[in-house]
């Protein structure tokens, strides 16, 4: 994907926090109820503060979609997000990404032409019509659409096993499945199998960089799971040695990760789940407890800040933000809804219409599913 970005006023990068916080506020004011502002659960607390709502990617995007007085929706996140509220939001709303360049390096371990040439090679040794394209929310709207064309589903770290089952079962609109081609994110794809009972001998890594994935064609005949090479970059750092310090620093504390960290780290931890399981995990725990969390810092750190009555501690001891989503500052903000003041929409981030139906059937199959 080519993104082509507007320098950010020199006057933005200087200002002092206070300075932005009040150019800000007035933005805020004077747009009103036309403006929605998201901020997903990773975002830096200078950005955050202004979110009209916070939360994970999917959940953003039907909030978005339910907020049918806002013109404006103002994503606080990356590419991939600001692509799924357009998807779902209606044609009068406009979705805008406070700085261009805030993507995923997840979404980008594979694009359209990636997922295309992998399924036309599968097609070549199996029958491609008995295998199921399952895309992680983590993906571009071009990959949603592929599996919509396909008759697979979109899934999130919430439903994954939900969605797997679902493949995995004969549907009355396509023949029965016995083969899923799981990306962007091989760990979420993995523990979620695991969790369902399967053998890690059911499953294969797909390379996208080698001929047929770097497998034989016994290997993507037999297996049940086509595990595309794709990792998150912050939640691959998790070591299991990590957890063991931690155990160990705190006796009886409890360790809550995220499922797209690898399965040696999810074998050790007491509890899995997304970053709203993460969050309402913490919120359960009794005043004095300690907890260690695998996930993003921005949102470990939060959490210590709501809940200074126990431990929250960040289990990776170099702490590694997204430095993606760490893209969209205050200054990027506020030059945003300084530009819509003015009448000028900057950084639009628009889905086009045959891509976008075919994405938003993937996502509703999800929600049927779920």
């Amino acid at each position: 994907m080519l993104t082509i970005t507007t320098a950010l006023p020199e006057d933005y990068r200087i200002a002092s926090p206070d300075e932005l916080a009040t150019r800000i506020s007035a933005a805020k004011e004077a747009l009103g109820t036309r403006l929605l502002i998201l901020g997903h659960h990773y975002q830096k607390d200078e950005v955050m503060r202004w979110a009209d709502a916070r939360g994970d990617s999917f959940g953003l995007s039907r909030l978005a979609a339910d907020h049918h007085d806002a013109d404006f929706i103002v994503f606080c996140g990356v590419h991939f997000m600001a692509e799924s509220a357009d998807i779902l939001t209606a044609p009068h709303q406009q979705v805008l990404l406070p700085d261009l360049a805030a993507g995923c390096s997840m979404a980008d371990m594979a694009d359209i032409d990636q997922v295309e040439s992998a399924w036309s090679e599968i097609a070549e040794v199996t029958d491609v019509e008995r295998v199921v394209p399952i895309t992680y929310m983590n993906s571009t709207a071009a990959l949603k659409a592929f599996v919509g064309r396909h008759g697979g589903a979109v899934c999130t770290s919430s439903n994954a096993r939900r969605v797997l089952e679902w493949a995995l079962t004969v549907q009355p609109d396509r023949p029965a499945a016995d083969k899923v081609l799981f990306f962007p994110d091989q760990h979420l794809g993995r523990n979620t199998a695991l969790s369902m009972g399967f053998e890690s001998s059911s499953m294969v890594v797909w390379d996208p960089r080698r001929g047929l994935g770097g497998l034989e064609d016994v290997d993507v005949k037999q297996a049940t799971f086509l595990l595309w090479k794709g990792h998150c970059s912050v939640h691959q750092r998790f070591r299991p040695e990590h957890v063991a310090a931690f155990r160990q620093a705190h006796r009886g504390g409890l360790v809550v990760v995220h499922p797209e960290c690898s399965h040696e780290v999810v074998a050790v931890a007491d509890l899995v789940g997304s970053t709203d399981f993460i969050i309402r995990a913490i919120e359960a725990t009794e005043p004095g407890s300690a907890i260690g969390v695998g996930t993003e810092i921005h949102l470990v750190k939060r959490l210590a800040d709501e809940h200074p009555d126990r431990t929250v501690e960040c289990l990776d001891p170099n702490v590694c933000p997204c430095t993606t989503m760490s893209r969209i500052d205050a200054p990027h903000l506020a030059w945003v809804l300084e530009e819509l003041v003015e009448g000028r929409v900057r950084n639009q981030i628009s889905v086009d219409d045959a891509t976008a139906a075919d994405a938003r059937i993937a996502l509703e199959r999800m929600l049927s599913i779920s």
